[in-house]
């Protein structure tokens, strides 16, 4: 029997089940075979490592990744073929802009 003064318990969405599953203390404990599972993980790598939207080149692509994961070329291949980074010239550029921050209410 629950209390009433309880809210009642959500479910996960599947992004916060795989985030469960593989990242640990802010690092990836593996990269999912299933590519599915993976692209859920991508926008969290982006965003955790790529929050400016600027040129990178790929020796700060490779450091920024190694602090996730120290499997950087995939890594860095998976973000070019999810769309969410580009490449040209050696220089790694978000394809996305960073998520906005919340608006200063004034108070």
């Amino acid at each position: 029997m629950t209390d009433a003064s309880e809210p009642p318990l959500r479910r996960l969405t599947e992004r916060e089940k795989v985030l469960r599953a593989f990242v640990r203390d802010g690092r990836l404990v593996s990269i999912p075979a299933k590519p599915k599972k993976r692209e859920l993980l991508l926008s969290f790598i982006l965003e955790q490592s790529f929050p400016e939207d600027r040129g990178y080149e790929e020796r700060e692509v490779n450091q920024r990744l190694g602090l996730l994961h120290p499997d950087v070329a995939a890594l860095r291949r998976y973000l070019v073929d999810a769309g969410l980074m580009t490449r040209e010239a050696g220089i790694y550029r978000r394809s996305t802009p960073p998520a906005p921050l919340p608006a200063d209410d004034g108070g």
